[in-house]
């Protein structure tokens, strides 16, 4: 296992327990770097037009399309250090 790999772990368990509940901007920041991080691109179809959260979701996730694995890890983890700061 990478360090890159360790701390992307360790940042998803930190997140559990920031010092306050994030804006929704940032939890869905957070949510499409983990998804991006971990497994790629966006897939599967697109929630439909009342599931509001998962198309929130799946949009944000979307946008991050073509990042690499790596630097969504390293946004990830930049990002639950910040926060817990």
């Amino acid at each position: 296992m990478t360090d890159l790999q360790s701390a992307f772990e360790q940042a998803a368990k930190d997140v559990q327990s920031l010092p306050e509940r994030p804006d929704n901007d940032t939890l869905l920041r957070l949510y499409a770097l983990y998804k991006q991080g971990s497994e790629g691109d966006v897939s599967g179809p697109k929630p439909g037009f009342f599931d509001f959260v998962g198309t929130a979701k799946y949009e944000a996730w979307a946008k991050l399309k073509g990042t690499c694995s790596d630097e969504a890890k390293q946004k990830y983890i930049d990002l639950v250090k910040k926060l817990r700061a």
